[in-house]
């Protein structure tokens, strides 16, 4: 009985919020008016892995900015792959006393 009520009142407030919402709208944005929206901004294009590789430093700065969450963009996973293996050539080269 009392989830029947409920059901009765949901379906009453929306019918009323529904309505109340196309009367007020000439009310709250006459239809003269258009509003401009501005799009948002294109994110920049994440450098890629061949970028970080030939710039090792900048690479280590963005790593460590993604460990630390200041930086968040796709270049954190090109500029860790750079990083790594590069690590790996030189350990590799160390290795074969080169």
């Amino acid at each position: 009985m009392i989830q029947g009520k409920i059901l009765v009142i949901v379906v009453v407030a929306l019918i009323v919020g529904f309505g109340a919402g196309f009367v007020l709208r000439p009310v709250i944005l006459p239809t003269g008016q258009t509003v401009a929206i501005a799009p948002a901004p294109l994110p920049a294009e994440p450098r890629a892995l061949a970028y970080f590789a030939a710039h090792l430093d900048e690479a280590r700065q963005i790593v460590a900015g993604c460990q630390t969450g200041s930086v968040r963009s796709d270049e954190c996973a090109n500029a860790e792959q750079a990083v790594t293996e590069a690590e790996g050539k030189d350990r590799f080269r160390r290795f074969m006393g080169k």
